[in-house]
Parts: structure tokens; sequence; C-alpha cells
């Protein structure tokens, strides 16, 4: 046989010897050649002296079209050689595949977008053929807003960005989302270049929130905040916009950062504060709309955009610790009084109790100081009464103005809340809001006549009655001037032994002598002994000059016989 028709064991030898040079092609992409076609098969050859068989349809649209013919190159994936006579396994899909991940990593280390067609759904995502390849996309990087349908974008080839390869599990996830936000990221910078901070645009309110809304100019959205829609207060913005309603609006800040744009619609409309001292001036009365209440007072609109506050202090004269909301109600139309304007702040200060009369100068011209009221005890303290008394104000009785004769603290136990008593008026002091009363001046003040006529002036003799006896002296009650005071042993007499003060009886009368008296303090201090003594020096000096010789013991007799006269 000569040696261009090689015996069959030559050709086997060859073949081994093939192989053993390593170069079998096993497992890698090679090319090969078109020998034949047959049916639905393509026969190549692939420069392993042994052929193999590839479906046609692995090869696409091209085989499909009839544009395959014999001679043509291609490339093919060397599976495995079957035997030493067989055929080559060989697979145009994995070709086209290790083909594509051999692309994919190039785009995927420069950072490059590829393209690629979403052709199914699995659990968490969809998967993405990159032309052969097949890549995971995850359901959150389908789109920058969820989607429910995302049948319009299957089968449609669109760009994606690998986010992660691994190519010896064969893993690649990709990202929609990323493109869509580049895209739109250089679509904002492109709008943001042409808008400019004061400029005079008009969008549509996309999305409303608590604070404010969102308005779309044409790509980009700008916040439009609450406080920027009107010069007035606006508690919701649904108040003035809905979703969908064309607004023209002003730029107020750019950030070039960030591409934050901040939008307002009261700048559009002449600052109602600008001459604001001249519209309110300090003392006017005005009327006016609650518009908010709060814990400290309630904002009264004047005129569209401009409010004032009622602080809770200049609501009522005399509600002190009353909520607002118990005094006034949102939408209630009020009166009040401009108090302060400041425009720099733009704050008006506005009271509403100043369209009333004050209640104390009220009260202090319908009564004079000495004039009597009637009133009822509404509270009993530690420093005296409260009394309720014309146009919703109190006075007080302090303790020291509740009785003459009795201590304050004494005097104030036989009064009760809901008791109605009359009082004198003292003093009304308008500023302070204070009305003092007594209750003791209507009363006949008798230690202060006695004072007033001598007869508690020192040395003055006065009757006394019993009102107690204890270890150490005797408690007694002036007659004339009600006063009371207490006598001590030591000067219930001269006699130390007639210094017992159980010898005295509740209800026993005595004269005593006024050692002192304190007016202020109303206080005042007899003694039996003193008045003995007294009386003694005043015999001896009446019935000792005489030549009736008379003994001591006689004048003294006859100074207490006259005494008992």
């Amino acid at each position: 046989m000569s040696q261009a028709n090689p015996s069959r064991d030559d050709f086997a030898a060859l073949l081994e010897e093939s192989f053993s040079d390593g170069h079998s092609g096993e497992g890698q992409v090679v090319k090969g050649v078109i020998t034949a076609i047959e049916k639905d098969m393509a026969i190549i050859d692939v420069g392993l002296k042994v052929e193999g068989r590839v479906p046609l349809k692995e090869f696409g649209a091209k085989a499909k079209d009839g544009q395959m013919k014999v001679g043509d190159t291609v490339e093919v994936y060397v599976e495995r050689i079957e035997n030493a006579l067989g055929e080559a396994m060989l697979s145009r899909e994995k070709a086209r595949r290790e083909e594509s991940w051999v692309r994919l990593e190039e785009k995927f280390n420069k950072g490059e977008r590829v393209e690629g067609v979403i052709f199914n759904q699995v659990k968490g995502g969809f998967t993405v053929d990159l032309d052969g390849a097949v890549a995971f996309l995850p359901r959150s990087q389908v789109d920058i807003r969820p989607i429910r349908d995302v049948t319009p974008l299957m089968h449609n080839p669109q760009p994606f960005e690998i986010l992660k390869m691994d190519r010896r599990r064969g893993n690649i996830v990709v990202s929609r989302r990323t493109v869509l936000e580049e895209s739109r990221a250089e679509q904002r910078s492109e709008i943001v270049q042409n808008l400019e901070e004061g400029q005079v645009v008009e969008g549509v309110v996309k999305n409303i929130t608590d604070y404010g809304a969102f308005v779309d100019l044409g790509g980009i959205d700008g916040l439009l905040h609450v406080t920027d829609m009107a010069w007035r207060r606006v508690n919701h913005p649904t108040e003035i916009l809905n979703i969908g309603q064309t607004v023209k609006v002003q730029i107020i800040r750019i950030n070039q950062e960030t591409h934050r744009i901040s939008l307002g619609m009261k700048q559009l409309e002449s600052d109602p504060w600008g001459d604001i001292g001249t519209k309110f001036p300090i003392g006017k009365k005005i009327r006016g709309t609650v518009t908010n209440i709060t814990d400290y007072g309630a904002f009264v609109e004047l005129e569209p955009g401009i409010e004032g506050l009622i602080h809770v202090s200049e609501m009522s004269w005399t509600k002190k610790n009353v909520h607002p909301g118990k005094i006034l109600s949102t939408s209630q139309e009020v009166d009040v009084v401009v108090l302060e304007v400041d425009p720099a702040k733009r704050r008006i200060s506005l009271g509403l109790k100043q369209t009333l009369e004050n209640p104390w100068e009220a009260f202090a011209r319908n009564h004079p100081v000495g004039s009597i009221i009637e009133g009822e005890v509404k509270n009993k303290t530690e420093f005296g009464l409260f009394i309720g008394l014309d146009g919703d104000v109190d006075g007080m009785v302090h303790l020291s103005d509740l009785d003459w004769s009795r201590p304050g603290e004494q005097a104030i136990e036989t009064y009760n809340r809901g008791d109605m008593v009359k009082a004198q008026v003292l003093d009304v002091d308008i500023d302070k809001e204070r009305i003092s009363l007594g209750i003791k001046q209507l009363q006949r003040d008798a230690a202060g006549d006695a004072a007033a006529s001598g007869e508690l002036r020192k040395n003055a003799v006065v009757t006394c009655e019993v009102t107690g006896v204890k270890d150490g002296g005797i408690e007694v009650r002036l007659v004339e001037s009600g006063l009371d005071s207490f006598i001590k042993r030591s000067d219930l007499s001269r006699d130390r032994d007639e210094q017992r003060p159980e010898r005295f009886t509740i209800g026993q009368k005595v004269d005593a002598r006024v050692l002192a008296y304190d007016k202020k303090a109303r206080k005042v201090q007899v003694s039996i002994k003193a008045l003995e003594i007294a009386e003694e020096k005043e015999a001896v000096a009446q019935y000792g000059s005489t030549d009736s010789g008379a003994s001591l013991g006689d004048i003294l007799g006859a100074a207490l016989k006259n005494r008992g006269n």
C-alpha cells in the first residue's frame, strides 16, 4: 500500500501519535471546516483526523437562512474524542458560550456595559442571554423603582452592567438599574446645567408629603417645601396643591454636587411683611381668624400671609392656667390688639385680653378703698383667705386682718370654703393684680379704742377676768379691751405666800396694773403685784403724813378699804 493510501493500522497509529502529542483540543474552542451538510447536521473537520457532527440549529439564524455551505470555517467546542476510530463530540453552543465569557470578562474588567436579552423568570429575578452566556438579573436590579410587570422588557435587547463574574462556578450577575441610574444622572446633570438660581420655571407636582411637594421640572425633581408655598401658614401641602397640577415656581437653591433643587412659590408674590409696621401699629385693634392652637398660645391670621401669636399669658385677665384650646377654637374670628411688631423676625405679638376691660381697674372704680364687699370663700391657705369678687377676680384677707383679738392662725379655723363673708377693701394694686381685704376692720377694735383713750397706758389699772389657771401663772382677758394676757406666778402678789395660781378661779375678776403695751403687736403685760405695791406706796404717802399715830397695818387696812369702795 502506497503512502498515499495508508492502511487502517497506519491511520490509527498516526491518530494515536497526534493524541500523544497533546493536541486533542478537548475542552477547547477550535476552528474547523464544514466538509458536508446532511439534513439538519453539519459535518465538521477540526483537524484531528476525525470529524464531528453539530446540529445546524446551534448556528442560529445563519443556518436557518441557508447561508452555511461546505468549506466554511467555523469555531466549535471540542467536548471529547470518543475513541480512536470514533467521531469527535463537538458543540457550537458551548463555543459561543466560551467566546462570550472571554468578551464579557474583557468588558467587565474595563467597566463597559454589555447587551443582553431577558428571556426567563426565575426565583428572585430573571435570566439574561448575553450572546450565549446566561446571567442572573436580581429583581431589585431591574429598574430604579419596583415594577410589577416585566413582560414589556423581555426578549428586547438592552444594556446591562456586570456586577459580578465567577467563571469557575459559571455565575454572572448583571444590573439594568445601574445603567438607568447612570443615564438618569447624566440627564439630570445636563438639565441642572441649564437651570439657574432665581429662574422661574413651570413644573408638574409629582408627589406630595407632609413636609412639601416634589415637582418634575422635565426630567429632574425639585423640592417645594411647605414653608415656601405661601406667605401664610400652610398646615399641609394638600391645602393648595394636587398631584398632577402644573405650577409656576422659582428656583431658590441648586446643589451642583447632589443635584438637589429647592423651589419656592411664595417668592413669586410680594412680601406682605414689607410695610408691616405701617399696617399694624402697636395698640391697633384688628379682627383676625384663629389658624392654629398650641400649648403656648394661638396663631391668628390678620391678612393673607400675616400671622400673629396670642401668647397664653395674653389671653385672659383671670384664667391663668388654662389651655388656649379652652378659650379659643380653630377658624374662630376674634378681635385682638397689636402688642409688638418685629419685622426682622417676622413676628407680631397680639393680645386678646386687651380687648376687654381690666377687671382690676373695673373693681377699683366700682369698689374704692374703704367700701364693703361680700363674697364667697374660694380657698384657705397658710397665709389667709381668698374671696371671690365681681369680675371673676379674687381678693385676699391676710391672717392679720381676720380678727382684732385672736391670732390669725386661730381665727381662720372658723371659716370654710363656700362661706359668704363681708369684708372691707383695704387696697387695690392694678399692676400686680392684687386686692387686699380685711374682715376685722368691720368689727369694733376694743383694744385700739382702749389704747387711744389711754386706758392701756403704762401704770393704768385694768380689770381682768381669769380665763385659765396654769402652774406658772394665770391667763386673763382685759374686760374693757378684750386683750389676752398672762400674769406670771411672781406677779400674782407682793406677798410670796400668796403667789399661788390655784387660789384663783376661772371667771374671777381681778385688778392689775399695766406694765407695758405693744401697740403694733397688740400685746399687753399686766401685774397684780405691781398694783399692790403702788397702792401701798400711795397709802403710805396719804396716811403716813398725818399725826394720827396709826400703825402701818392701820394705814394699809384703810387703803384696802378705800380700794374696795
